[in-house]
């Protein structure tokens, strides 16, 4: 299976851990979505995470030495009891590897994919689009934006994902969520990150449209028969 957008190293690094550790990972995220479902962009880090689990406990160093064996160092960049940072190198290759423990239940069950070699789980792209939008609601990336396009584009469900998203995070409302969206500073991040005035213009039309959609299912019902 193609390896998407993902660098040598990302792939290597999945290949490494793969069926080696219990409980199992689950890549998500920007890794999930440019390694197997949409190829869309490119992305600088991996999402490893465990549902339902509280803490790492001793996977990180589980980690560290899955990937010594495979000829790839690690090291600990930040880390408290549900989160690690890596990075991990190879030569001059570099790529940053996040350890998550997410304790909150998933909308859907990982599915098992065939990457290169090995099989590996991953979040299925409703869960992403439904993580997304909860990204969303508590930062401004431009990634986030980005993402949740490429997911509506490719045919999910936005209706169906904003109703799960409350599931995830307690505090989601979608008219929260448009508001937070006209804020976002999309041209001024775009410009920053180094897109042209060309692609600067359509993330923007692409967050204003993304806004009225939101707008419009938060709306209440019309019919006011009885």
């Amino acid at each position: 299976m193609s390896t998407g957008k993902l660098s040598a190293l990302q792939g290597r690094v999945l290949e490494a851990l793969a069926g080696r550790l219990d409980p199992p990972w689950t890549l998500t995220g920007g890794g999930a979505l440019v390694g197997v479902h949409l190829q869309h962009r490119e992305t600088r880090d991996l999402d490893l995470f465990w549902h339902g689990l509280s803490e790492l406990g001793q996977i990180p160093g589980q980690v560290i030495r899955e990937l010594a064996t495979a000829g790839l160092q690690a090291e600990v960049i930040r880390t408290d009891l549900a989160f690690c940072e890596l990075r991990v190198t190879d030569g001059d290759a570099v790529v940053t590897v996040d350890l998550v423990a997410d304790p909150v239940p998933t909308i859907e069950p990982p599915q098992i994919v065939q990457f290169k070699a090995a099989k590996i789980q991953i979040d299925t792209r409703h869960e992403i689009l439904v993580n997304k939008l909860c990204a969303l609601f508590g930062r401004s990336e431009l990634r986030d934006l980005q993402d949740v396009h490429a997911l509506l584009e490719a045919g999910q469900d936005l209706q169906r994902a904003v109703r799960d998203a409350p599931k995830k995070d307690g505090g989601f409302s979608p008219l929260t969520l448009a508001w937070l969206l006209r804020q976002f500073p999309v041209v001024k991040l775009a410009r920053k990150l180094g897109f042209s005035e060309l692609e600067a213009d359509d993330m923007d039309r692409t967050r204003t449209e993304l806004t009225a959609r939101i707008v419009s299912l938060a709306a209440p019902d019309d019919d006011t028969t009885h």
